[in-house]
């Protein structure tokens, strides 16, 4: 079964009605519902909503036993305000579809519509599109969430568009995909005095300033040596915007990044005891806290190997590359399933994602859309 054209026309302009609707993390109530009544008429045999918080899975059941696979989409978009042109920018200030994610949801919609032609012959389908992508808490949401339990699947399957390869051009790779993040927040406390009289005080100053270099200092390593980590401080803010006050408090904010969850333990515990020292050292409180956690994602050898079969049989070139730096919360999936994601070129010359005029191409849709139908084909008839 293909997309017709007519199918390539409509979901186009659905991508564009979504990437002129964002909503971030956690917010995904309009994008959730607008999910629902697009797939409506291709009359799934079963839709489970609040997901994980605002999550969707649409289920094609053959009624036949056989393998379970799932296809997970993102809903979410990012607090970047759009600066690009389209007919079809945000209409929301300060939040944008700058990931692509719209266009993702529109290949998942896309295979809807032909589950809802045609039942697979054996087994079940199940769409997911899954919240709160960006901050790392939406995959695992989902997974925790009880009604998953049902529709746990055998095998799932992902992609990321990826600006700076060729348009429509694959990377795939066994293991490894994309690394374990997570973002440490610092807290020190002193006590605040008379900008006059800074020595009554306890001041975060120098702590600060030996603490970031320091944090910095722990990046070590490569991608391709398999042994990265890096430590990006991201943001700071000592005292309060005053002439007349020596400050108190400080806070500092840097981002963990390894290539394996066990790398990230062993990181953590080495940032937060320089974090002690030295906040020790300037007779100052301290606390840490951890937010947007990623763990690694690493790719299962069948089930990549089925991407490949698929890639192959579809005419869709494609190559091995290196881990991505940047982190994804589909790892989560592969701790319940057979896990496997690739990323799909979307042009040499495209803004980077997150950039603020980055605007998904629609000529991915078909692309990736049947890539993942073959794979289901394959498996399920």
């Amino acid at each position: 079964m293909f997309l017709t054209n007519q199918d390539v026309i409509e979901l186009t302009a659905w991508r564009r009605k979504l990437h002129s609707m964002p909503e971030i993390s956690g917010q995904e109530i309009a994008t959730a519902a607008e999910v629902q009544g697009f797939l409506a008429d291709t009359v799934p045999d079963r839709v489970v909503t609040g997901l994980g918080g605002t999550g969707v899975a649409v289920v094609y059941d053959s009624g036949l036993p056989g393998p379970i696979v799932l296809f997970r989409a993102e809903l979410d978009a990012l607090p970047i305000e759009e600066v690009g042109s389209p007919d079809h920018r945000s209409k929301i200030p300060g939040k944008g579809h700058m990931c692509g994610h719209d266009g993702h949801m529109a290949m998942l919609a896309a295979l809807g519509r032909q589950f809802g032609r045609e039942r697979p012959k054996r087994g079940r389908v199940i769409l997911l599109f899954q919240p709160a992508e960006e901050t790392g808490a939406g995959a695992a949401a989902v997974v925790a969430d009880e009604k998953f339990q049902e529709l746990v699947p055998d095998y799932s399957f992902s992609l990321h568009n990826m600006p700076g390869l060729p348009l429509g051009h694959a990377w795939l790779n066994d293991g490894i995909v994309n690394c374990a993040s997570r973002g440490l927040r610092i807290a020190l406390t002193g006590r605040t005095a008379h900008a006059s009289m800074p020595e009554t005080g306890i001041s975060p100053v120098p702590a600060v300033a030996t603490l970031m270099p320091a944090l910095t200092a722990l990046s070590q390593g490569s991608i391709a040596t398999g042994d990265m980590v890096l430590a990006t401080v991201t943001h700071a803010a000592i005292g309060e915007p005053a002439f007349g006050i020596a400050p108190g408090h400080a806070e500092v904010w840097v981002t963990l990044r390894t290539m394996t969850d066990s790398q990230m333990e062993a990181l953590t515990t080495r940032a937060e005891d320089l974090v002690r020292e030295i906040a020790a050292a300037g007779g100052l409180g301290c606390e840490m806290d951890y937010h947007d956690i990623f763990g690694h994602c690493e790719n299962h050898a069948e089930a990549a190997a089925m991407l490949r079969a698929a890639m192959d049989a579809e005419g869709v070139p494609h190559d091995v590359g290196e881990a991505m730096r940047g982190s994804e919360d589909f790892g989560r999936f592969a701790t319940v399933s057979k896990s496997a994601m690739f990323f799909l070129g979307a042009g040499e010359d495209m803004p980077n994602l997150h950039n603020p005029n980055y605007d998904f191409p629609d000529d991915l849709i078909p692309v990736g859309t049947k890539i993942f139908m073959r794979v289901a084909r394959d498996m399920l008839g």
